[in-house]
């Protein structure tokens, strides 16, 4: 029994993981925007590039808390 506890551990723990992926993905649409629209509009720049520090936080904040919910599921 307790092999199968730890296999489901292993199955829920790499599905958590996923939200990574999502996270990474994020990372670079918030990158990109910032790079069109810093090339649209340089007077603009530092202001748009306080959004996308703000933006980069969110993002990273979604992939660190998959990370942790990872972490919980495989360790708890």
């Amino acid at each position: 029994m307790d092999v199968r506890i730890q296999c489901y551990k292993y199955v829920g723990a790499g599905l958590a993981t996923i939200g990574l992926v999502g996270a990474g993905v994020g990372v670079g649409v918030v990158w990109g925007s910032f790079l069109i629209a810093a090339a649209r509009n340089s007077s603009l720049r530092n202001e748009l590039f306080k959004t996308a520090i703000l933006g980069f936080a969110l993002t990273e904040a979604v992939g660190l808390l998959a990370l942790m919910m990872a972490f919980l599921i495989l360790f708890m």
